[in-house]
């Protein structure tokens, strides 16, 4: 599997788009009306609005600085319309997207004279520039060892830990074997496993991180008067069959498949090298989806066993079951179906090639459905106060 390739987007930087998005970058909520305005006028634009912007401390700020930057930095977006209310801060995440090479136009409420129509006049402009421009961008061929995928799961049954994430699990095996790097997330979701982390993990500090990772997430729950045994599994995992948290992790973690864990990173932070590599990072799907591409995964791979309708805007997410009755009653949204398996009709190690041959054509260009219903949207954690 390691020559496979895919049809993709160079970027100055090295890196590589499987997607050529232009994205309209908000980061204030000052701004935000106006970045939806101006995402209207141009088809195909992907809009992010922060609703927060001033005010901001501690772990809250640094999550929001990454993410921001990292959404805009991410190989899948070819230019980026940055706007807001805070001139110092618009110039500092300008400058630290534009170090890729792609282009940047910055725009704030202060140049357009506190004007927001005046700064949705001149968003349309400069974004009608840069859309025309990169319609000039053609795919290349590029190797395996370019491509970073993300795993996750949502309403999780027992198709998920049974076929599901191990079929993902398998992708991931063939990307990290090729040179490339994959992250799985949902730190809350290890619980239980820790000890079967700790022994793929590179090093005794990777080991460490692993479990003071969980460790801090189970305190984090006592503090805030949070029965573990109540909150998850949830009601639709209880209702589908999942019984206790330990059962849940041992499915969640097989979408990690069964290589070396590199290390262990924060969320929006990228891995430094290539790999398998775990994200410190809320369970909930869209925060968690968020906080990997802003990492600067170019393609997801989502595992549901219910159904779970959420996707990425940035990155294409290829939507994965092998529950029949979900399968019958979502053939619109899935886009791999895994139940020949879960019905015993296939071997597992005979559908991954077909789960990657997936993954490379999505790389190439196929749209997930995801994308065909524009299901797609960003969610950034917030944990405190503001001042």
């Amino acid at each position: 599997m390691s020559e496979r390739s895919f049809q993709g987007f160079e970027r100055p930087d090295g890196s590589v788009g499987t997607r050529n998005h232009l994205l309209i970058l908000s980061i204030t909520g000052l701004t935000g009306p106006a970045a939806r305005r101006i995402g209207r006028s141009i088809p195909g634009a992907r809009v992010f609005a922060m609703p927060f912007g001033s005010g901001l401390i501690g772990e809250d700020f640094e999550v929001h600085r990454r993410s921001l930057i990292g959404l805009g930095r991410n190989p899948n977006v070819g230019a980026v319309l940055l706007i807001g209310g805070h001139p110092p801060q618009v110039a500092e995440f300008a400058a630290a997207i534009s170090e890729t090479g792609k282009p940047v136009v910055a725009l704030t409420l202060d140049e357009c004279g506190h004007d927001t129509l005046t700064l949705t006049d001149r968003g349309i402009r400069a974004a009608a520039g840069l859309a025309r421009d990169l319609s000039r961008q053609r795919r290349r061929t590029a190797p395996l060892s370019a491509l970073f995928v993300a795993g996750e799961c949502g309403r999780s049954d027992p198709s998920s830990g049974l076929v599901s994430n191990p079929l993902v699990g398998g992708v991931v095996d063939a990307v990290v074997d090729g040179g490339g790097r994959a992250v799985i997330g949902e730190t809350m979701e290890w619980f239980g496993t820790v000890h079967l982390l700790q022994a793929r993990a590179v090093n005794e500090s990777v080991a460490s991180d692993l479990a003071d990772a969980v460790r801090r997430r189970e305190d984090a729950a006592i503090a805030a008067g949070i029965d573990l045994l109540g909150d998850n599994p949830g009601p639709t995992n209880i209702e589908a069959g999942l019984s206790t948290l330990e059962e849940k992790a041992l499915g969640t973690i097989a979408k990690g498949g069964s290589r070396p864990i590199q290390g262990v990173i924060g969320v929006a932070q990228s891995p430094p090298g290539p790999g398998l590599w775990f994200m410190d990072a809320p369970a909930y799907a869209p925060e968690s989806v968020t906080g990997m591409v802003a990492a600067g995964a170019q393609l997801v791979l989502f595992t549901t066993g219910a159904g779970n309708s959420f996707v990425n805007s940035i990155a294409p997410t290829i939507k994965i079951s092998a529950n029949p009755d979900t399968l019958a009653r979502l053939d619109s949204q899935i886009d791999f179906d895994g139940g020949d398996v879960f019905l015993g009709r296939r071997d597992l190690s005979d559908v991954v090639p077909e789960l990657m041959d997936l993954a490379m054509e999505v790389a190439s260009g196929t749209l997930t459905y995801g994308e065909v219903l524009d299901e797609g949207e960003e969610v950034v954690s917030r944990m405190g106060p503001a001042l």
